[in-house]
Order: C-alpha cells, then structure tokens, then sequence
C-alpha cells in the first residue's frame, strides 16, 4: 500500500467530521482534492472504506480500522515531535483537551496561562457535554478531559484538581434566599429545573436524591446552565447547578444559592486520560501548569 501520511490526517478527519466538506475543510484543501484524495487511498488499500447513506457518509468497518491506524500513527509521531521540542525546551507542540460545558467558567483562564507560559504551542480546547466528552475519551481523541463524573467502565488515570461544590438556587427575591437553614423535606411541594440526564450536575444530583429518598418535582431539563439560571430568575423553580456556574458568587443575574440541607454537594473536576496512554510533555506539561495553578489559588485565599 502507498499511503502518505497526509492521507491518513485526511482519513482521521473524515471520521472526526462525517463529512468530506469537513474534511477538507479540517485539512485546508478543496472538496475536490479531498474526494481525489480520498479515492486513491481507497484503491490503495482496495477495499471500500466508506459508503453514501442520504448524504452522510459512514465508515465501512476497515475504514474505521483505518482510522484508528491512522490516529495511533498520529499521536505517535505528535509525541515524538513533542518530545524533540522538549529536549530542546518545549517550545513548540500541539494540545487537545476536551472539558464539560460547565467547565467554561475556568477552563479558559488556565489554558490562557498556559499559552501565555508557552506562546509557540497550538492548543485546541473543545467545550461540550459529558456525553460527549466521554464518547472522546473512549475514541482516544484528545490528550485530556476534564469531567466531574468520569465513567467507571474505563481503565483510567483519574486525578482530582478541584472542587464542584453543587448548589441550589431560587429566585433572588425568593423567600427561601433570605433563610439560614432548608430542610431538604421542605422543598417538596417545589419545582425543579435540572440539567439534561447524563450531565455530570444532573448525576450528582440524582445519587443525593436518591440516597435521601427524595424525588424532585421536575418541570424543566435544560441542556446549559445559563438557560438554567435564566429560567430559575424567571421564576419557573429551584435549580441545581455546579457553583462555578455562578463564578464563585452567593448571588448572581437574579438568582441566590440557598442553604438547603445536604448542600452544596461535595463533586469535584477530575483529569482523566486512558491508562494506557502515553502522555506527550506537552500534555504532562499542561497537567502539571494545571494541579500547580490550583493550588497557588487556594494558597491566595488562605
């Protein structure tokens, strides 16, 4: 077979994407050159590696081994680029972390620090839900992840980096915000707006309920923090939200965190990756800025 390593980037992209559009697209080429590109590496290997179904395209079962080929040759190669710039100062090199959506209210700044402390590294910082973040991690995509519920079904290297205290919140003109005690038992007559199922909020919360037998009366499943807040100002119910959604404050944008029995749950943010992934020094170097990061804040606040 006479396969570039370009073309395997391009094969990598197209089972990232779904799309030869996007593939292109991801690889800074035309559409045509893609699909030409594309063709060869099928007559190549001689065997299809992707079929046309209603406009989407599918990978065929080589071309998904293809693929993982590809990444493995990929991230093999990252790493020995990586560990070149390291001997020589690790000044250049590339990083992919993909963190939960509640995650956005931190993430940026460390990874601004970061890239402040080494300006010549290309870092790619994807922001979406669990669901997605997990289905990363299984694929292998990234170097980290950053997750407050991190699966139990994956042979991980789990570290916690810092606290997910979770809280209720009401309205801010709310009776319930000006009182100093909530027995949870109180708030049953209460609705509630949640995260959507599969969130790490909406997990945590889900165990405390359940473990002290108390089924919250649900009028909402919102799949973002703001749309939640926004909705427990309007007065619609309580909510659960992770306390970095509300920057650290007691208040905020018309909604107070009230002291409900068993509350603020104690979650925390995790950095995983697959236990049998060798980390690039980019990564270690990350990783390391992050747990360094967090314990000089906690040692300013001391």
């Amino acid at each position: 077979m006479n396969i570039t390593f370009r073309q395997l980037r391009l094969i990598m992209a197209l089972a990232e994407k779904g799309s030869v559009s996007a593939a292109a697209k991801a690889m800074h080429v035309t559409q045509p050159t893609a699909s030409m590109q594309l063709k060869e590496i099928t007559e190549s290997v001689g065997l299809p590696l992707y079929e046309v179904v209603s406009k989407k395209i599918y990978l065929t079962d080589i071309g998904k081994e293809l693929a993982l080929t590809a990444r493995s040759i990929a991230q093999q190669w990252d790493g020995f680029e990586q560990h070149v710039d390291a001997i020589k100062g690790l000044s250049r090199g590339k990083l992919k972390v993909a963190v939960v959506s509640t995650a956005k209210y931190f993430m940026p700044r460390l990874v601004g620090s970061f890239c402040k402390k080494y300006p010549d590294i290309d870092v790619s910082l994807e922001i979406i839900n669990r669901d997605g973040v997990v289905q990363r991690l299984r694929e292998n995509l990234d170097d980290l992840y950053i997750m407050s519920m991190p699966p139990s079904d994956l042979d991980l290297v789990d570290e916690v980096f810092m606290p997910n205290p979770i809280v209720v919140i009401a309205p801010t003109s709310d009776p319930l915000a000006k009182r100093l005690a909530v027995p949870l038992t109180e708030l049953s007559k209460s609705r509630f707006i949640l995260r959507e199922k599969g969130s790490g909020t909406r997990m945590a919360g889900d165990q405390f309920f359940i473990k002290s037998r108390f089924r919250p009366n649900v009028r909402l499943e919102l799949g973002s923090n703001e749309a939640l807040k926004e909705s427990v100002a309007g007065g619609l119910g309580l909510g659960l939200v992770s306390s970095h959604a509300l920057h650290g404050l007691v208040k905020e944008h018309g909604v107070s965190v009230i002291a409900v029995e068993g509350f603020p749950l104690p979650s925390a943010w995790h950095i995983v990756h697959l236990a049998g992934k060798k980390l690039s020094p980019v990564a270690l170097a990350f990783k390391q800025h992050l747990l360094k990061e967090i314990s000089r804040r906690k040692a300013s606040r001391v």
